[in-house]
Formats: C-alpha cells, sequence, structure tokens
C-alpha cells in the first residue's frame, strides 16, 4: 500500500519505472547499522586473515630460496638438481592450481583456504625431516690431523697427505652403501611439492573473493595492502634465513671447536631445517582464521550498482523479490566441465589476456631463475657469506619493493586510472628498472686467485687450468689434485690445499691452523714476506666491496621502480576479462607461469651456472659433490645475461597488448570505466556489458 500511494503522485510517465526505484531507496534505508558493521568487519578479517596467509606462504618460499646453497652443500647436489629441487613447488602449484581456481570459488572459500595452510604446514615440516635422519655434517678436509692436535702440535701436510687421504678415503668407501644421505633430497622435493599443493587456494580464491564483496574503488588499495604486508613474508624470511647460515648445521651435536671451516667456506652448512620448522609453525597458524571465516558476505550497495549489470531489472514493471530462490537442483559432472570448458575457451580467445600473458610469462622466466640464484650470485661474485648475502636482501631489496607497491595501489586510486592509464604506467616503469637493471653488468668482480685455477703460481693469469695444478714447488708431495680444503697465503693468493701450497709444517687447532714453510709461495717473484697459508680462501680486493656497493644500490633502485608499477599491472589483468572469469583468469595465469616458468627456469639456470664451475667437491663415496668454485666473470654473464635476454623482448610484446586495449576501449567511441567512476544504470551498464572482453564483438573475435 505504501508503494502505491506513493507512486500515483508521480507522473504517469514515470509510473513503470518508480515503483522499482523506491524499493531501492527503502531497502538501503532500512539497513540496520548492525548488517553494515559486521559485512565491514567481515570484509576486514578476511584482508587480514589473507595477508597473514599471504605472509606465511611467502615466508615459506623465501626460507627456500634463502636455503639453496645450503641444501646444495649439504646434499652434495648441482645447481641443476637444487634448481629442479626448488621448482617441485611449482609442479604442486600445476597438479591441482586450475581445478582449485574453478570449483574452489563454488566451494567454501575460506575453508578451501584453511586447508591449503594446513597443507603447506605439513610440507614445511616434511622439508626439515631428512635433517633428523642423517648423520653429521663430513666436509672434505685434509686437516683432520691438525684440528683433532694441540696448539704446540706440528705436522707436515706435505709427507702426511697422502696417507691421510687414502685413509679417510678408505673408510668413506667402506660405508658409502649405508649411507642413506644422497637419497634424502627426495624429501626436500616432496615436501616443497606438498607445499605448492597447499598453496594453490590462497591467491586466486583469496583476491577473487575480495573483489567479489568490496567497493571496486577500494580493490586496488586492499591488493596493495595486500601484496605490502605479503612482502614482509621475504624480509622475515631472509632474516631468518641469514640467522640459520650463521649456526651451523650440527649445532648442540658436534664440538664446534674442533670445525675447521667457517660461513665464508664454500663448504659451510648452516642450519638449514631450523627455517623450515619455523615456516610450518606460521602456515598453520594462518589457516585457523579462515575455519570461522563466512562463505559470503553483503556486497555494499553501490557496488552492486556499478560494478555489474545483472542485478537490474530488465522488466521495470515486477518488483523485487523479497523471498528466497528456490533451490536450484544438483548439475551433473558433465554439465560442469562443459561449463568448464566453455569459460576456460573464453578466457584464452580473449587477445588481450593472451598477450599479457605473454609478456608475463617472459618478465616471470627472467625475474625466477634471478630470484632462485640471488644470494649464490653475491657470494660468488663479491665474495659474500650465505648468512651476509641473505641479511643485505632482507635489508636493502625487499623494503623498496614493499613502498613501491604499496605506493601504486595509493596512486591508481587518487588518479583514478582507467586501464589504458594504468597499463603505460605499468609498462613504463618496468622498462625503466629493466634499463637501470643492466647497469649490473659493469659492476663485478674478478675472479679469486686461486692457483693452478684461474692464476698460476706466479700469480699470473692462466687459461686452460686443468693442467696448471700442479708445480715444480708441489711435485715433491704428491697431492691429490681433486681436494677442496683451500688456504690462503700470505702472498694474497689462494691453494687449493696445504700440500699443494708446499707446506711442510703446521700448529694450531680448529679454525686457528696456520701452516708454515709453504714453498710456492716463494716461486712469486713479488712476494719477500712469510711463507706462511692460513685456512679459508683469500678475501677479494678492497675494489670488489667498492662495487658491491654499486650493485646494492642499483637493485634498490630497480626494485623500487619495477615494484611502483606491479599493483596496476595485476589490476589490468582483472580488467581484461569478464567479472564472473576473474577467478578463472588469476587461476589460469597462475599456472601458465608455475608451468613454463617456474618450473623450467631453476633448472636451465642452474645448468649454465654449473657450467662455470671450476672446481667441484667430492662426496663421501667420491663422486662429484658440489661446485666450490666458479669463474666469476663467466657467472656474472650468465646469470645476468640469461634474464637480461629474457626480459626483453616481453617489452615488444607489452606495445602490442597496449595497442589492442587501445583498440578494444575505443570501439563504438567509448572509453574505459575508471575505478569509482558511477554511471546511469540504465545506458552506462549497457556501455559495460559492451566492453567486457569476451562479450558482444569481444566473444565473437577468433582465437590466437
Amino acid at each position: 500500500m505504501t508503494v502505491e500511494t506513493k507512486s500515483s503522485i508521480v507522473d504517469d510517465s514515470n509510473q513503470e519505472a518508480e515503483p522499482t526505484q523506491l524499493l531501492d531507496d527503502e531497502t538501503n534505508k532500512n539497513l540496520s547499522a548492525e548488517e553494515k558493521t559486521s559485512c565491514c568487519n567481515g570484509l576486514k578479517a578476511f584482508l587480514v586473515a589473507l595477508s597473514f596467509s599471504y605472509l606465511s606462504k611467502i615466508l615459506s618460499g623465501t626460507i627456500m630460496k634463502s636455503s639453496i646453497t645450503q641444501i646444495e652443500r649439504r646434499f652434495d647436489l648441482p645447481s641443476s638438481t637444487v634448481g629442479f629441487v626448488d621448482s617441485s613447488f611449482e609442479m604442486g602449484n600445476l597438479l591441482v592450481l586450475a581445478f582449485v581456481s574453478y570449483f574452489g570459488a563454488k566451494l567454501h572459500r575460506p575453508r578451501v583456504i584453511a586447508i591449503g595452510c594446513f597443507t603447506m604446514a605439513l610440507g614445511s615440516f616434511l622439508t626439515a625431516m631428512p635433517h633428523f635422519f642423517m648423520g653429521y655434517y663430513k666436509y672434505e678436509t685434509t686437516s683432520h690431523t691438525a684440528s683433532s692436535a694441540n696448539l704446540t702440535s706440528s705436522i707436515n701436510p706435505c709427507s702426511l697427505h697422502q696417507n691421510v687421504n687414502k685413509s679417510l678415503l678408505d673408510v668413506s668407501q667402506s660405508g658409502c652403501e649405508k649411507e642413506p644421505s644422497s637419497y634424502m633430497w627426495i624429501y626436500i622435493l616432496l615436501g616443497n611439492l606438498l607445499r605448492g599443493i597447499g598453496e594453490t587456494p590462497i591467491t586466486p580464491l583469496g583476491i577473487a573473493y575480495l573483489d567479489d564483496f568490496a567497493k571496486e574503488e577500494d580493490v586496488p588499495v586492499y591488493v596493495g595492502i595486500l601484496h605490502t604486508i605479503a612482502m614482509l613474508g621475504p624480509m622475515f624470511g631472509f632474516l631468518l634465513g641469514s640467522l640459520c647460515a650463521k649456526l651451523y648445521v650440527d649445532i648442540g651435536f658436534v664440538d664446534l671447536g674442533s670445525i675447521t671451516i667457517t660461513p665464508q667456506d664454500s663448504r659451510w652448512v648452516g642450519a638449514w631445517w631450523l627455517g623450515f620448522l619455523v615456516g610450518g609453525v606460521t602456515s598453520f597458524l594462518a589457516g585457523i582464521p579462515f575455519c570461522f571465516l563466512p562463505k559470503s558476505l553483503k556486497k555494499p550497495r553501490e557496488t552492486n550498482n556499478g560494478k555489474t549489470s545483472h542485478g537490474l531489472l530488465e522488466n521495470t514493471g515486477t518488483a523485487r523479490k523479497t523471498l528466497p530462490p528456490a533451490k536450484s537442483k544438483p548439475r551433473k559432472w558433465s554439465a560442469v566441465l562443459k561449463d568448464f570448458y566453455a569459460s576456460l575457451k573464453k578466457v584464452l580467445c580473449n587477445r588481450m589476456y593472451f598477450t599479457f600473458l605473454c609478456c608475463a610469462l617472459l618478465q616471470s622466466s627472467g625475474f625466477i631463475g634471478f630470484l632462485t640464484y640471488k644470494a649464490k650470485y653475491m657470494e660468488q661474485q663479491y665474495g659474500q657469506s650465505t648468512s651476509k648475502s641473505n641479511l643485505l636482501i632482507g635489508l636493502t631489496s625487499l623494503p623498496p619493493v614493499c613502498i613501491g607497491i604499496f605506493l601504486g595501489g595509493l596512486i591508481m586510486k587518487k588518479y583514478k586510472m582507467d586501464i589504458l592509464v594504468a597499463t603505460k604506467f605499468a609498462f613504463t616503469l618496468s622498462f625503466f628498472a629493466y634499463a637501470i637493471s643492466l647497469l649490473h653488468f659493469f659492476v663485478g668482480c674478478e675472479n679469486y686467485m686461486v692457483a693452478g685455477k684461474t692464476v698460476s703460481y706466479e700469480g699470473k693469469p692462466i687459461l686452460n687450468p686443468e693442467n696448471a695444478v700442479f708445480s715444480e714447488c708441489n711435485s715433491d708431495c704428491k697431492c691429490a689434485s681433486d681436494v677442496w680444503d683451500p688456504v690462503c697465503g700470505d702472498n694474497g693468493i689462494t691453494y687449493a690445499s696445504a700440500c699443494l701450497a708446499g707446506c711442510t709444517a703446521s700448529v694450531g687447532r680448529g679454525k686457528s691452523v696456520v701452516f708454515h714453510n709453504c714453498s710456492c709461495l716463494e716461486v712469486s717473484s713479488s712476494w719477500t714476506g712469510n711463507n706462511s697459508a692460513t685456512l679459508g680462501q683469500c678475501p677479494k680486493s678492497d675494489d670488489c666491496s667498492t662495487k658491491f656497493i654499486y650493485y646494492t644500490v642499483i637493485q634498490v633502485i630497480s626494485g623500487f621502480l619495477f615494484a611502483l608499477g606491479g599493483t596496476p599491472a595485476y589490476m589490468v589483468m582483472f580488467r581484461c576479462v569478464q567479472p564472473e572469469l576473474k577467478s578463472l583468469a588469476v587461476g589460469l595465469y597462475t599456472l601458465i607461469i608455475r608451468m613454463l616458468a617456474g618450473i623450467p627456469a631453476p633448472v636451465y639456470f642452474g645448468a649454465l651456472i654449473d657450467r662455470t664451475c671450476l672446481q667441484w667437491g667430492s662426496t663421501s663415496c667420491g663422486q662429484r659433490g658440489a661446485c666450490r668454485l666458479y669463474d666469476s666473470n663467466a657467472y656474472r654473464y650468465v646469470y645476468l645475461g640469461v634474464s637480461a635476454v629474457l626480459r626483453g623482448p616481453s617489452y615488444l610484446i607489452a606495445i602490442i597488448f597496449y595497442m589492442l586495449m587501445k583498440k578494444h576501449f575505443q570501439k563504438n567511441n567509448s572509453k574505459p570505466i575508471e575505478n569509482g567512476e558511477k554511471e546511469d544504470a540504465s545506458e552506462d551498464n549497457c556501455k559495460i556489458k559492451e566492453h567486457l572482453p569476451g562479450s558482444s564483438d569481444a566473444e565473437n573475435e577468433s582465437c590466437i
């Protein structure tokens, strides 16, 4: 009666449209404050929980990245194999990502995310398990006798080296077949695989949940907040990795005074397993809040009117039904799969989305390989320890990225960027970051001065290290050529062992062992000092320390610029597809990146890095182990060059992407819809339909 009374006052020309409008106004007025507060709190609670889950998943992933070098040395793996272990995380995503993204959107999304967090925790615990079932870490050394001797004792490395090495080799070979550690890295692979499966639902379901129940103009800010908080994960992960790398792998079980290596040594292995235990606990805690969150929330009223046209009444003479709709019959699996195939085809036939995907694939391939071996590059190129490399990554590289991501979201909201402006903004900043990163080629350090490997025993560069291991100064010692127990001579040259340095006496215990009467130091014509050597490699020059500062500055600037356009680029992907296909588009995007970039990139980066190795270590069975010394120049050109070659062509594809976007949104003389811009509910929502990729004209476009 109230509606009829009010509508009778209105002019006859508006009698059909007025009842529906008044019902909407009355419904808005009758919304209680408690419902609004509950909706707001539900969305905020989900945002907080999702942010913590992002932090936990990235924390666990960062712990794996920061432990790559430790795992490589502990299990005597080449870089290509440890890269394959690292990529098993992407394999786990590949197994279930597409189905979770599509079918998970139809289930209770918060609880699906909770199950994923618990699975991640189980995977982290499984990764740490091998440490508790392996024996103590045994690194290759020829200083066992010296390390166990008193401070006043003296041995002759030259005369005793052959017998000591032979006895150690016999002992290791006798227990070689009983040693299970050579296969324990498979448990790390399986744990990483399980962690990848658990991580799958967090991004596609979480982002789509936010985008469904938040105001459109707030979504970029929420994504920026989400990614900014998530960036604390890498910071904490690298800091935790730095702390664990300082601790000896068997801390608490061995006498640290008898250890002859330091964290700067290429044989040092830190407590890599400790970080995975912390990551497992964090992932478990992250899954608890999702168990108590609702399946859906009430959308803000302006979001319903401005974001989609499906809620508008086509027949304005019919009022909205207030009664709940009848329950639909359960759909058959054949119909569901047919719908999934149609949706998948619609997404892949979207030219803009496909071009964006190709561009992101090249970018991700370069970044994933670059980040996987970044800490190792800092170790080999600038002589930093694993602990310091992780610390510097966490303190210098990641904070600018966090600031850039957050500012990108704020800038997008403040200037209400449409999709074309956001595209130009994101790819322009990315290109500047790429150009600045090319300066890394000019701030590299020279090789370590290792006698018989990079320089001759006289200190001159050599081209063929295989035939230069021995010299007249150590010919009487009959040293083993494949042993890596480096000593640093007082002349600044590193020798592969005290025997190869021609040393005839040693004094000290543990790390404080000093070798005397080293005949090979006398070969250097420019050296007139003592003929002594200490354990470990000689440090790199002061000039290398200065170049490392330049390297850090370049990293900070390029990382900030790239991150500044990260949030707009992420939102561009959402606006390339229909709203109901957002979850599938994000899942498919992640699936392709995992499959074609995440899995192969660490493997072929590692395989190319292995080709620059100058000195391989030996396992307890006498087989080839992890690399101990790299050619720094070749390492730099391979590591940086592959990343640059992959990222370069992506900017040509970005130009094509922008041209497609511009052509699409200029059809029918209309413009793209800005974030937060309201349009007329009857006329302008038709424009939205016309410009939704995959519908009307876009739907008829042929597949690429």
